[in-house]
């Protein structure tokens, strides 16, 4: 069965959550905003992703700089403080007693709306905070077996139109990507940008490795991903040779390996690419590699 690198096994302990909206802590099952938020009526707001390793929230800078940049790029004031929000998440995590293997959804929408309309003007409320707490763990397959990856004829757009650095709720190109992959027996979409080089997959990033050199896109269509970001980072304290740049797909279906970043799995091996098989279709010497890397700097940056 396809899936995806999201895919996880049940936690029972999930049943029984609080979830923060706002200032409020509220169990699971009556977690609820309103039906004239603007981000259920219309996608307006921002999110982050964020993990829990040792009893802290890993990269947390480096999410707030996203999350505000984005932000103030569609012009909300989520009027909170980075220190705030992270008294807020630190607080929720601990209602929770949790202090390892969870997964924070923070998501901050312009706030209710009067009537159902997209001009923001007609906001009455200030923003809506929503921090969902959960004990998640990718499956250890998804770290070992290749995933399988379609590319889609849904393209990640230019800025002009929507631009794909965003970390916004508005998601529906990347929905509609996953669909088409899972409709062709995939685990996830790999996307394209106009020019027809590869850009990133639908809810992670991608990369290849050929002659031992790490390629991924140039970054101009896709999130400035943090997990992307300290991938490269590696490779430049560990003497590997990568490179930002425009590829094709030829050069995919001849790589040696490749993989996908993201900040639930970290890094996972793709195995086949449109039905070609990548390397010997598993875990590859430089995806184990910069898979330990990773883990050493986890540990380093929440120790």
């Amino acid at each position: 069965m396809a899936h995806g690198t999201h895919d996880h096994g049940d936690d029972p302990r999930n049943a029984d959550i609080v979830i923060r909206i706002n200032d409020d802590l509220v169990p699971r099952d009556r977690a609820m905003v309103s039906v004239f938020d603007s981000g259920f009526i219309l996608g307006d707001g921002v999110w982050e992703g964020m993990r829990v390793h040792n009893g802290k929230l890993a990269f947390l800078d480096d999410h707030f700089k996203r999350l505000y940049q984005g932000a103030k790029a569609i012009d909300l004031d989520i009027g909170r403080t980075e220190g705030e929000l992270a008294e807020m998440a630190h607080g929720t995590l601990a209602a929770n007693g949790m202090t390892d293997g969870v997964h924070l959804r923070l998501m901050i929408s312009r706030g209710i709306k009067s009537t159902p309309y997209q001009d923001p003007r007609f906001t009455i409320s200030p923003p809506t905070i929503v921090m969902i707490p959960e004990y998640k763990e990718p499956r250890p397959e998804t770290l070992t077996n290749g995933l399988r990856l379609f590319t889609v004829h849904v393209r990640r757009g230019r800025p002009d139109v929507q631009d794909p650095k965003l970390n916004t709720h508005s998601k529906l190109n990347c929905v509609t990507a996953c669909i088409q992959a899972a409709k062709a027996g995939a685990d996830e979409a790999l996307m394209l940008d106009p020019q027809g080089f590869v850009a990133t997959c639908n809810s992670t990033h991608f990369f290849i490795v050929r002659d031992g050199e790490v390629w991924t896109s140039t970054g101009d269509y896709c999130l400035d991903g943090i997990t992307r970001r300290n991938v490269l980072r590696l490779c430049q304290k560990h003497g590997v040779t990568h490179a930002e740049k425009n590829f094709s797909l030829t050069d995919v279906y001849g790589a040696d390996e490749a993989f996908v970043t993201g900040t639930f799995a970290g890094i996972a091996p793709v195995g086949e690419v449109d039905g070609r098989m990548i390397g010997d279709g598993g875990r590859g010497p430089m995806v184990a590699r910069l898979q330990q890397w990773y883990l050493e700097l986890l540990a380093e940056v929440t120790a």
